[in-house]
């Protein structure tokens, strides 16, 4: 559902001689910590080791002198670093903007041409080089292309790509719930390309209308399978460059009935391929020949709930599950069958398996820096809502805080690719984000060479940590923002800020609050952020996966009984008592205000899965199973059969351009409420996403209709 976190990011803008470095807007090369920015127009590198020294490796002029139009938004690099891919012009695919067009340019030389030239404009995506550099591989329109780059002759090799067979990138719900994006992997010796095939022929397509944009209403259709369809089939080819011969894995298992979200070259022959099934309790590693298409399992691993095959809640897209450790001998595998998230060292041939971090936290893997064996990883062992980087040794098996203490709260670490340099940002409730560029030999700091100076956010309501415990002994971390002028002899109104799924928490030690409910505390609310059991916060696997089958039942308890618990506070007014939450969030919303009207008096909520029927197959099946096999506990999870009861006041938000929670979950709600005879208000955005910022003045109405609706029906101020 709403898979982003909001993430505020303080820039540090600090001069080193000549240069300002944003400390967020670093990009490391590939195997090293040199990295570059972008100087006036010009592009720099810096190696971390010596910050007072930099190589400008193209100007402005020679960027102009190509003919080069466009912004430089990403540059991909080849083995050698002696050229360049530049993406520009891009235009979005679903959640980001993966489709664009690519310019090479030979850095010895500084010559260079747009790729692709003959496709359409901005349609190529991923573009990448061979690792031996006479080569760029790219997707346009769902099939896959190489072109030689002292030639510029452009070669098709896949021909059946169209809206239904998709080659080297991935249908919708492939890149919302297994964040898979980029479709292809070059061998290491640049002479095969390994690619997924998406056959969505057999998906339904669900059908979004435009009524605004055209004399006639048109619809625009998504291939989406909900709940209980069966996925799209997906096999993994493998096309030698030589003959454009198309070999295909024989992975094992039906090929519209479980899901590839992982594969990775090992050597020029072998690929590991990650498999799970549809229920997503089992994962199983193979090892494939990229000639034969043979497939040996090495490895496989079973949940009585489901598997993370990566951290869903780190945003992170296409990134191989495995690292390759002791030459090649052994990988790094993270798992939390034991109870706690832990990481483990497999042996290639899955015979031999060791714990690699012996605490008793969980342990979340980062980055691994093979010259120093160390492992990297986030915990925090006494405080979820925090978090602090570890090390681990791999040969040691000792593990070790990193974060010194000072930097109490939450902790981010963007890594060198080589896994020695970091950009560090630190933030707490009460302290602004700060970052600087470390060694993490000793968290040593190297820039900027100032102290550091913390600083308070800029805010006016402030903000505490508590915890609270329900009737049912669950203890919740929350996180509350009161106004300035706060006095505990009087009451306030609450208000409720919730997700409560798999996805995000809320309760964390950051310095912002919900940004609609933090604009009304400094008029007189009590804000409140509490996460439920099955958020994906650092408290063991049984307080993760106790929401397995029950999402909509356990989080929408949990949230009911600690609110009881909060009511009872002394400065709260228990008869103005709001609650708001978007997507997973907004069902939860819905839920507590049809369920606990006793609580609730009023609700915003927006974009929320109605049915628990009508979200896509990878989500909901992962945290609830097949609906065939869990139909009582789909209808009570959603909100659409409780409407009957509401009692308080309801405005219900959505965009009917919504791709991820579909207009059609407003509709069937509307028709409930309307059955029942139930007053309640609704705000539709045209064709807007999910996001529902689209469109001028879009954000400012929506942010306007939040505030006036609260107001009204949960006035402010303290009694």
């Amino acid at each position: 559902m709403n898979k982003f976190v909001l993430v505020i990011f303080f820039f540090i803008n600090a001069v080193f001689g000549q240069v300002s470095l944003d400390l967020n807007r670093i990009n490391w090369l590939p195997e090293s910590h040199s990295f570059w920015v972008n100087e006036k127009g010009g592009l720099v590198i810096y190696n971390a080791d010596e910050l007072d020294k930099k190589t400008v490796f193209l100007t402005k002029d020679q960027l102009n002198a190509i003919g080069f139009q466009g912004g430089i938004e990403e540059i991909i690099w080849n083995a050698t670093q002696d050229k360049i891919l530049i993406y520009t012009n891009s235009q979005r695919v679903w959640r980001a903007n993966t489709k664009g067009d690519y310019w090479f340019i030979d850095l010895t030389t500084k010559k260079g041409r747009q790729v692709g030239k003959s496709l359409d404009k901005s349609s190529l995506m991923f573009a990448k080089f061979s690792n031996d550099g006479k080569t760029i591989a790219y997707v346009s329109k769902h099939n896959i292309y190489a072109e030689d780059l002292n030639s510029g002759v452009i070669t098709q090799l896949t021909f059946d790509g169209d809206d239904k067979i998709i080659n080297g990138t991935f249908d919708w719900v492939y890149e919302e719930e297994l964040m898979a994006r980029d479709g292809f992997r070059w061998s290491p010796d640049g002479s095969q390309i390994a690619f997924w095939r998406v056959d969505a022929t057999e998906t339904k397509f669900h059908l979004m209308i435009n009524n605004t944009d055209a004399l006639y209403p048109f619809t625009i259709p998504v291939e989406y399978p909900k709940a209980g369809e069966k996925p799209s089939a997906v096999k993994l080819g493998v096309i030698t460059l030589a003959d454009k011969k198309v070999n295909w894995l024989k992975i094992p298992g039906e090929a519209d009935n479980n899901y590839l979200p992982r594969i990775q070259w090992l050597n020029s022959n072998e690929l590991m391929v990650v498999q799970l099934n549809r229920k997503q309790n089992q994962v199983t590693l193979y090892r494939c020949n990229s000639n034969s298409g043979v497939a040996n399992k090495i490895y496989q691993e079973s949940s009585k709930a489901w598997i993370d095959v990566f951290d869903s809640s780190a945003g992170k897209y296409d990134g191989f599950p495995c690292t390759i450790v002791d030459n090649g001998k052994a990988f790094l595998w993270s798992s939390d069958v034991d109870g706690w998230m832990h990481i483990y060292k497999i042996s290639i041939d899955g015979k031999k398996k060791d714990l690699v971090t012996k605490v008793n936290f969980d342990t979340y893997f980062l980055t691994y820096n093979k010259k120093t064996k160390s492992i990297y990883h986030l915990s925090s062992p006494s405080d979820a809502t925090q978090r602090y980087l570890y090390e681990t040794n791999l040969n040691s098996k000792k593990t070790k805080r990193v974060t010194p203490s000072v930097f109490e709260g939450t902790n981010t670490y963007s890594f060198s690719s080589d896994g020695a340099y970091a950009v560090h940002t630190n933030s707490n409730i009460n302290r602004n984000w700060n970052s600087r560029l470390l060694s993490l030999v000793e968290h040593k700091k190297i820039f900027p060479k100032e102290a550091d100076v913390f600083v308070k956010p800029i805010r006016n309501f402030s903000l505490e940590k508590f915890k609270v415990k329900t009737i049912d002994g669950v203890e919740l971390d929350g996180i509350m923002a009161k106004p300035l002028d706060f006095d505990a002899t009087k009451k306030y109104p609450l208000f409720f800020y919730v997700y409560g799924e798999p996805a995000a928490s809320v309760a964390n030690d950051v310095p912002y609050f919900n940004g609609f409910i933090s604009n009304l505390i400094p008029q007189g609310y009590i804000g409140i952020a509490l996460d439920n059991r099955g958020t994906p916060v650092m408290k063991g696997t049984e307080w993760r996966k106790s929401i397995y089958k029950n999402i909509g039942i356990i989080n929408t308890r949990d949230q009911a009984m600690a609110a009881k618990e909060i009511l009872k506070w002394n400065f709260i007014d228990t008869t103005r008592v709001a609650v708001h939450g978007w997507s997973g969030g907004g069902a939860v919303t819905l839920n507590l205000l049809f369920q606990y009207p006793e609580i609730y008096k009023t609700g915003i909520s927006v974009a929320a899965v109605t049915d628990q029927h009508f979200y896509d197959n990878i989500y909901t099946e992962r945290y609830m199973s097949l609906p065939s096999e869990n139909e009582e506990a789909y209808a009570k999870a959603s909100p659409v059969n409780h409407a009957k009861n509401l009692k308080g006041n309801l405005l219900y938000i959505h965009g009917t351009g919504d791709d991820n929670v579909h207009y059609k979950n407003a509709e069937v709600l509307i028709n409930e409420l309307v059955k029942y005879d139930k007053m309640f208000d609704l705000m539709i955005y045209p064709n807007r996403s999910h996001s529902i910022n689209e469109g001028v003045g879009t954000r400012k109405h929506l942010n306007d209709t939040f505030m006036k609706y609260i107001i009204e029906n949960c006035p402010p101020g303290a009694k």
